[in-house]
């Protein structure tokens, strides 16, 4: 049972910790009509600072395309930014800014996180002035897909906690102030679904740019899914774990090496593949040229096939797709 004072502490205690490495950030990009005359426009959302040096992490839509970027700090200053890397695959980006003795937010574990998790949602909400908006929620769900993603990438945290435009990019905490993940995404149609990216993929993808740059990803050219019950049942599979092949790029390594839609990854490198989930594992400790044995089934048969691992090209998310048969 829950202590009302005990945990209005809890909840007032964690938004005192974090609400300093929460900032505003301003895209501003400039269009022209068709008279040409040009004219701004203006977008807002959030970021977490990470260092007091003034490395700050947001979602790659909050900054992307933009000509003049601003961050504002919680007592109020302003700063220019300059994007030091961003990941379109996982929406996260890494800006910086000139300033110093800036109060950072600590990281947390999100591979320890539980359904039913009590989380805080924080961030410039709307851009209202003022200190960051604060809501309290609970975790949905975890390892979702984006529902509208077309490639492969890390699953999400799903949060009922209420998320608004200008909550991009502002964190996802626990109630002991520890940030687990980037508010990133809501479905607008749906009451109290909203989406985070997770700590880990966060830190993970801001080793790789201060590192080269850029991430460096393995990439084989699908988009899949867990395999479900349902589909066990549609593919007489029954009892079979794996990941779907969904869809799969005509110019990818899989396609090559003979993967189609509707194949069930079972294995790599005679480790099993049970879920989207090990299937990025599997794949994080593969390096770029590494050759790998695949496992899948087709139609009930086990087939297997070999596979050079590529580097995820900056144009993949407009490859041409193979569709569903």
């Amino acid at each position: 049972m829950i202590s009302g004072g005990n945990f209005q502490e809890e909840i007032t205690d964690a938004v005192s910790k974090i609400r300093d490495g929460v900032v505003m950030i301003r895209n501003k990009k400039f269009q022209a009509d068709r008279y040409g005359e040009v004219f701004p426009v203006m977008g807002a959302g959030s970021g977490i600072v990470l260092s007091s040096s003034g490395y700050i992490v947001t979602n790659n839509h909050v900054v992307q395309e933009s000509q003049e970027l601003e961050v504002t700090t919680r007592d109020g200053d302003t700063f220019e930014a300059e994007i030091v890397g961003n990941d379109p695959a996982t929406d996260v980006a890494l800006i910086k800014i000139n300033a110093k003795g800036l109060v950072p937010c600590e990281l947390g574990n999100s591979e320890d996180l539980k359904v039913g998790q009590f989380v805080l949602a924080v961030g410039n909400a709307l851009g209202l002035p003022g200190d960051p908006s604060v809501s309290l929620g609970v975790i949905s769900a975890l390892e979702r897909p984006m529902p509208w993603a077309d490639f492969i990438f890390e699953g999400l945290i799903q949060t009922d906690a209420a998320i608004n435009p200008g909550n991009s990019g502002g964190p996802l905490s626990t109630l002991d102030g520890k940030i687990i993940g980037m508010n990133t995404a809501i479905i607008a149609f749906a009451q109290g679904v909203g989406f985070a990216i997770p700590s880990m993929t966060i830190k993970r993808v801001m080793e790789q740019i201060l590192e080269y740059g850029r991430v460096v990803r393995p990439w084989l050219g699908i988009s899949g899914s867990t395999i479900t019950s349902d589909m066990q049942t549609r593919f007489w599979t029954r009892g079979v774990k794996g990941v779907v092949v969904a869809r799969i790029s005509r110019e990818s390594p899989a396609f090559e090496a003979g993967l189609r839609p509707w194949d069930i990854i079972t294995g790599i490198n005679g480790e099993s593949v049970t879920d989207m989930k090990s299937l990025l594992e599997r794949l994080s400790r593969i390096g770029i040229g590494d050759i790998i044995a695949l496992d899948f089934l087709r139609e009930g048969r086990k087939l297997g096939t070999k596979i050079t691992i590529q580097e995820m090209p900056d144009h993949y998310l407009n490859e041409r797709w193979m569709p569903h048969p």
